[in-house]
Formats: structure tokens, C-alpha cells, sequence
């Protein structure tokens, strides 16, 4: 499956940085599209495609971690010839950290920076009861609550019976995530959260400084889990001046 991990086109600017996304739960690589020619042209954006969405709609979803970091750490592989950083958000958060890791120790391939938005460190256990397997009415009901799906979308019962498959998969593989065993991270890493997101505090964000050697900075932002859908212009210019350190490090 090489090379289906991003979309035809991405990875080929001569951006001296290229920045992975990750989504949340049910979220595909079109949640980061806004934010491709805002942080042009020092960042280029490179929304990763997970399987059961998007492109890969008709690929079954991985339902573990363990499951899915192995091919997509090999589908990335290729597009790691040039600096880069590993942005997540919730559940993405916990996929960078781990492809974060499994890259830590290959002095080629290492990220220059981890960034985590809107999720617990890895190590605290989920505040909400798991609902995964709930049936399908009570499923999506939830999934509504939590907002990050359009409103049209949700209107189409249809439409959403035929991504229930990688929408429990991305639940499950949330709800049963535990830290695998790897490396300590030594990159800095920089952590997000909206002062209103039900799924994480500042203090539980704060935490993550706990994974790594490397530096930490948090920015807490107005707004909820979705603070960041579209890049506010706060969160852009964080973003810009993170990144825009690691790669004067690196040139120096």
C-alpha cells in the first residue's frame, strides 16, 4: 500500500518542512485541507489517509494500534527524505506519537518536533465509559454528540450506516489504545487544546511533557475539541513559530 497514505500530490513542494496530520476519530485527511496554503510556503501539509475513508473508503479499517503502525509507518517511510514534524489531533494524537517513536532512533528519519492537540498523555486512562460497540442507533447518537462530523452528513442515515465500519474501527482502536513499548522521545513537542474541549484539560494536556526529553510548550486557544478546524489565525502563528525554530536549529 505504498504511496496510498497521502494524496496524489502531496509530499512534492519545495516546502523545507512537511508537516503529517492526523485526524480525530472519523475524521479524514480533508480536515486539514484549509491549512495547506496558510503555512505555505516554510510548511507543506500532508494529510495522512487512513484506510476505511476518503480514497481508501472500500480498505478495511485498522481496529488497533498495533494493527495499523506497521504499514503506515512503511508507507510513510518514503516521504521522510526531508526535515518533518508529526501533528495529531485526539485520537491522531496518540497515531503521531507512536509513529513519532518508531522513527526516534534512526538519526535520518527522526522527527524534528511532535505536536498533540486535544488528547489526554498517553499513559491517563479514558474519562468516558467506551462505546464502540453500542448498537448502531446508540452509536451514532454519541458520535453526533461529540461533534467534528458535518450536520449534512449526519442527516444521511444511509451515508453514515456506510462508514459505520471505519468509525467503530477508529473508536475502537481509541477506546483500547494502550502506549506500546518503544523509545522515549528526545524531539520537542508542543500540545494543543481549546479552554472549553470536554475531552481533555490543560492539566492532562500538560502531561505530555512527561514523554519526552526534548522541550515542551502548551497554548491553550478559545473554542472546544474543534478549536482548530479551518486554523484560526492564533493556532497558524504558533504553528509557523514552533516549526519555524526546528528548522532554523536545523540549518544552524
Amino acid at each position: 500500500m505504498t504511496g496510498t497514505w497521502l494524496k496524489s500530490g502531496d509530499a512534492t513542494t519545495p516546502a523545507p518542512l512537511r508537516l503529517f496530520c492526523f485526524a480525530h476519530a472519523g475524521g479524514g485527511g480533508g480536515f486539514f485541507r484549509p491549512w495547506r496554503e496558510p503555512l505555505l510556503p516554510q510548511i507543506e501539509v500532508c494529510p495522512v489517509v487512513l484506510p476505511g475513508r476518503e480514497t481508501r473508503v472500500a480498505e478495511p479499517a485498522h481496529r488497533s494500534m498495533e494493527e495499523l503502525l506497521d504499514p503506515l509507518c512503511a508507507g510513510l517511510a518514503p516521504y521522510l527524505d526531508r526535515p518533518y514534524a508529526l501533528f495529531g489531533h485526539s485520537t491522531g494524537a496518540a497515531i503521531a506519537y507512536e509513529v513519532a517513536r518508531r522513527f526516534q532512533d534512526d538519526p535520518a528519519r527522526a522527527p524534528r518536533r511532535l505536536l498533540v492537540s486535544g488528547r489526554r498523555a498517553p499513559h491517563l486512562a479514558a474519562r468516558r465509559p467506551p462505546f464502540a460497540k453500542l448498537p448502531d442507533d446508540d452509536f451514532l447518537r454519541v458520535v453526533a454528540e461529540l461533534g467534528g462530523t458535518p450536520e449534512e452528513v449526519l442527516r444521511q442515515r444511509d451515508l453514515m450506516r456506510m462508514f459505520l465500519p471505519a468509525l467503530r474501527a477508529d473508536f475502537h482502536l481509541n477506546e483500547n489504545y494502550r502506549p506500546l513499548p518503544g523509545p522515549r522521545l528526545r524531539c520537542p513537542l508542543s500540545g494543543f487544546t481549546g479552554d472549553r474541549d470536554p475531552e481533555v484539560t490543560p492539566v492532562e494536556l500538560g502531561l505530555w511533557r512527561t514523554t519526552s526529553d526534548g522541550p515542551f510548550r502548551m497554548r491553550v486557544y478559545d473554542g472546544d475539541h474543534f478549536y482548530l478546524a479551518g486554523l484560526p489565525e492564533p493556532l497558524r502563528s504558533d504553528l509557523l513559530q514552533d516549526l519555524g525554530q526546528d528548522l532554523r536549529e536545523t540549518v544552524s
